[in-house]
């Protein structure tokens, strides 16, 4: 659930803020009653599994990148 504060309430409970949005809320910043923009948790990314693709992508996947259909060189 998402909650909104105003730019001011923002700037004075700042770090409760921060807190809540570490805990998994979104917080809602709001100038003149309109949403302006959106704190959220950042997601750390998961551990890169290599080889998930493989056997899966297929063609020819270097060829044919210039504006001529030509390939790098």
């Amino acid at each position: 659930m998402a909650i909104q504060a105003n730019i001011h309430e923002a700037k004075t409970h700042f770090s409760e803020l921060l807190d809540r949005v570490h805990k998994g809320e979104e917080v809602i910043i709001a100038k003149a009653g309109k949403p302006y923009a959106r704190l959220v948790p950042v997601v750390e990314p998961g551990q890169r599994q290599p080889g998930t693709f493989r056997g899966q992508i297929t063609g020819d996947v270097l060829g044919g990148v210039g504006p001529d259909d030509s390939g790098w060189g």
